[in-house]
């Protein structure tokens, strides 16, 4: 599953592998977890060899929790509730950018999807890590609604923040996804497109899980 910021990924995709008996692997907290621990530790988020060494001696493990919720534990600690904050959502896309990052973590996302039996949502998903991916969806939606989600998502945290800086943030996100050199966002052409702007979260997975039982002949 694969689309911009903002247009309701990881939500419909923990829904979907809940009523599939899926797997959910949140591809986007792996990159968020980098860029907070590069956060903490000082590491300059424009130098791609210091990023890809941090990487290296960082361990990220994806673990299932309660209503199709996923928990992150990096280097041993459970590091979840940090990947919203705003410092983390403003610098994961310079640092999921460079080549040698998401060679790496595009490697260990095929080992975690080698058993089957997964959704897994992010940028190049169906076009680069798992282009052989049973089923594809890309989820879009306007650049009003993904922010009015996100502005949402982060007040409900209790972060105090700004619609028009989300909204900035989004497009400057959209631009970097899209024009990055490695593997960019874009549509996969056997993907199915679920515009999500005017849609609730029960109509997208509805729609979607059609979807699957069709393809998977459930």
């Amino acid at each position: 599953m694969d689309g911009p910021a903002g247009a309701g990924k990881s939500t419909v995709a923990r829904l979907l592998a809940a009523r599939l008996g899926f797997l959910y692997l949140d591809t986007g907290s792996m990159y968020r977890a980098l860029a907070h621990k590069a956060l903490v530790n000082g590491v300059d988020l424009r130098d791609e060899a210091a990023l890809a060494e941090l990487l290296e001696e960082t361990t990220i493990e994806l673990y299932p929790a309660p209503q199709g919720q996923v928990r992150v534990i990096m280097d041993g600690h459970d590091v979840t509730d940090a990947l919203r904050r705003p410092e983390v959502t403003a610098s994961v896309a310079q640092v999921a950018g460079f080549p040698r990052v998401r060679q790496e973590m595009v490697a260990r996302q095929r080992e975690l999807a080698s058993q089957g039996g997964v959704v897994m949502d992010g940028r190049d998903i169906g076009t680069f890590v798992l282009p052989e991916a049973e089923v594809k969806f890309y989820l879009t939606a306007s650049l009003e609604a993904r922010a009015h989600r996100r502005y949402q998502e982060l007040s409900q945290l209790g972060y105090t923040v700004s619609l028009d800086r989300i909204r900035e943030e989004i497009q400057h996100r959209d631009m970097l996804d899209s024009s990055r050199p490695y593997a960019p966002l874009s549509r996969a052409r056997d993907a199915v497109v679920v515009d999500t702007t005017h849609m609730d979260v029960e109509e997208v997975v509805a729609i979607m899980l059609n979807t699957c039982r069709q393809r998977l002949g459930e």
